[in-house]
């Protein structure tokens, strides 16, 4: 009884220490979360965030040509690896607008975990984004990392040949992720 009552104690303690976040706060999130969703929207990020195990490519989400497949590990089928074509960068221009694009480690997430996100509305985008077990149990520190250095996150906004980047400013999109992570990550109500 009286451990019960010492950890009942222990958890109001720190939960009456944990920071707060005022309505205004709360408010700027879900706007920053609007641009937060328009980014991961995008064709850049959601043809490999897909629900199914075929990627796509272009801006029409054009299922991947040649058969591809997302694989047991995210990183294609056996004897064909995204690595066959999609490179460590983009190819020189002289190889023409439609060279396989490339980036370091190209690849799509795991089958155990999809953070497929294609249509899904914002607030149950928002919510997986915060899931743990969702999103590679990344905390919102590595999430932010995630966006702001990873190599194949980054190619999103130079994507090379005739493919058009992430239609928000990278600089404007990791800021915006900050003030929603900053926030607490509240989800839009819709």
């Amino acid at each position: 009884m009286r451990r019960s009552v010492l950890y009942t104690i222990a958890v109001l303690t720190l939960a009456a220490c944990a920071p707060r976040v005022s309505p205004e706060q709360k408010a700027q999130g879900v706007a920053a979360f609007a641009t937060v969703e328009k980014v991961f929207q995008h064709p850049r990020c959601s043809n490999c965030h897909i629900p199914g195990d075929q990627p796509l490519q272009f801006d029409t989400h054009t299922p991947h040509m040649m058969n591809v497949v997302r694989g047991p590990d995210g990183k294609g089928a056996a004897g064909l690896p995204c690595s066959t074509c999609h490179g460590d960068k983009n190819p020189p221009a002289s190889y023409g607008p439609h060279a396989p694009p490339g980036a370091p480690h190209w690849s799509l997430p795991p089958p155990d975990r999809k953070m497929a996100w294609i249509g899904v509305p914002a607030k149950q985008l928002c919510e997986m984004l915060k899931d743990r077990s969702k999103n590679g149990d990344r905390d919102f520190a590595a999430l932010i990392k995630h966006v702001d250095e990873d190599q194949l996150v980054l190619w999103g906004w130079n994507p090379g040949g005739d493919r058009a980047p992430v239609s928000v400013p990278h600089a404007e999109f990791v800021a915006a992720f900050r003030t929603w992570t900053g926030a607490g990550g509240p989800c839009p109500e819709t």
